[in-house]
């Protein structure tokens, strides 16, 4: 197996999500927006998103969509994206910048497997867990 993604699937605001996240682990981002009803590529700047994907050294981290026109999105906490930082830096960084607007569940606490983690719901309901090996 190559790898496992999260793919997020927004209602109209996934646009605003990636832009978010991009801007808070400080990635590349790639959008492209559903075509236009004659089947050509959007020329509208706020058109809903098709796919997106965020990708962090050279690896994609994060994929997500809107909802197809006409569908519904059912938040819920079946699911939760989760960081492995590299540095204590790198996961205080990454932890405020996407709690920003969001609820912290849990804040960054040492724990007992040897790392430092937190737990957050980011201002578009998406649920998040960050966690650092403390040795790093």
């Amino acid at each position: 197996m190559k790898s496992v993604l999260a793919f997020l699937h927004f209602e109209g605001n996934c646009r605003q999500a990636m832009h978010f996240y991009q801007q808070c682990l400080g990635t590349e981002l790639q959008l492209t927006p559903y075509p236009d009803a004659d089947g050509k590529p959007s020329s509208d700047a706020n058109a809903m998103i098709m796919h997106s994907q965020l990708t962090y050294k050279g690896q994609p981290i994060l994929m997500a969509s809107d909802s197809a026109p006409g569908g519904k999105v059912h938040a819920g906490n079946n699911f939760t994206v989760s960081v492995d930082c590299e540095s204590l830096a790198e996961l205080e960084q990454f932890f405020a910048s996407v709690a920003a607007g969001g609820t912290i569940r849990l804040p960054l606490s040492d724990m007992p497997w040897g790392a430092r983690f937190g737990m957050l719901t980011d201002k578009f309901g998406i649920q998040w867990f960050f966690n650092c090996a403390l040795s790093q």
